[in-house]
């Protein structure tokens, strides 16, 4: 019997843990793995809201700002209005017509390249915003769960009976 126990000792281990240790040398570990990955995207979230985080805007900034929102109303009222002047006044409309018709292409182009180069931009600037509140809205929660974590740790009156609950606030801690 003790040479049996021996055997099984080496090839399995005490425990069982050379045979987990052999296995995780050709198959990762889930759960290690996950906690990894977790932990790896927990970084790169705090990396983002340091890196888009805003300072204070100033007077100019906002003043700025407003003139970058006129544009896109001036050309969608502008476009009505013209649409409007059409039905209204067909001959102001024709000659303003004959006058666009009277540009020659290169400046066709370099109207498209300004226009495509400002709405190009205008859209980067707002999804680099939009990330910027997303890394802030991540860095407020990780605050929050880690002091909800540190809540229940160390008050045991939040326990309420619930055993699921319970267990999931453990693994936070």
């Amino acid at each position: 019997m003790g040479m049996m126990d021996g055997l099984l000792g080496m090839v399995f281990g005490s425990g069982g843990t050379a045979l987990r240790e052999t296995a995780e040398v050709f198959r990762e570990n889930a759960e290690a793995g996950a906690a990894r990955e977790a932990s790896q995207r927990a970084a790169a979230l705090a990396q983002f809201a340091q890196e888009f985080a805003r300072a204070p805007v100033s007077r100019f900034d906002r003043l700025v700002d407003s003139l970058n929102r006129l544009p896109r109303p001036a050309l969608a009222f502008g476009t009505l209005a013209l649409l409007v002047s059409a039905m209204t006044s067909p001959e102001w409309f024709a000659a303003r017509m004959t006058g666009l018709a009277l540009v020659p292409e290169p400046l066709w182009w370099l109207l498209g390249a300004v226009v495509s180069f400002y709405f190009g931009a205008r859209h980067q600037t707002k999804g680099q915003d939009f990330q910027r509140q997303l890394a802030a809205a991540f860095a407020q929660g990780s605050r929050l769960a880690v002091e909800t974590a540190e809540t229940a740790q160390t008050s045991p009156a939040t326990r309420d009976g619930n055993a699921a609950l319970d267990e999931w606030r453990s693994r936070l801690g």
